[in-house]
């Protein structure tokens, strides 16, 4: 059994999560300067765009771990459906299937809570998502260019 990969992310959430705690959300300085630069006058307050901007990692975060136990359960159930007996299925097999029906539901509600994150994140940053553009494939798109990724 692999273990869960580390969020590439987890180093530039804590600061953020750390700025917000340590000061006042609208001093001056408290919004990363990286962010700053992208987010150069956000129509909503400073602080709106920090809790947005947190709850929007926090649910990638969600979704890649979910994302990585459907696939889990599914080699899992495909290496010990691969030599079970033609019929009834085991009681493992079955526990097995309600794993993966369960991840794949957790799945679905991480996309869910993502998209409803990046909706809120959009409209408080005021960032344009280009039309015909799903948000979620924007918004991870632009976290993976915008947002710092820890050091491997």
């Amino acid at each position: 059994m692999s273990p869960a990969p580390s969020y590439p992310y987890a180093g530039f959430l804590a600061r953020l999560e750390e700025a917000a705690a340590e000061r006042s959300p609208d001093a001056p300085g408290t919004l990363p300067s990286l962010l700053d630069n992208v987010l150069a006058t956000p129509p909503a307050p400073r602080a709106n765009v920090m809790a947005s901007l947190t709850a929007l990692l926090f649910a990638h975060k969600a979704t890649l771990r979910a994302a990585f136990d459907t696939t889990l359960a599914a080699d899992e159930l495909r290496r010990y459906q691969k030599f079970a007996k033609p019929g009834k299925p085991s009681a493992h097999i079955v526990q097995l299937r309600q794993r993966q029906a369960a991840a794949r539901q957790a799945t679905s509600i991480s996309r869910q809570a993502l998209i409803k994150a990046a909706m809120a994140f959009v409209r408080d940053a005021g960032i344009d998502v280009p039309e015909r553009t799903p948000l979620d494939a924007f918004i991870i798109g632009w976290i993976e260019t915008v947002v710092p990724a820890d050091k491997a």
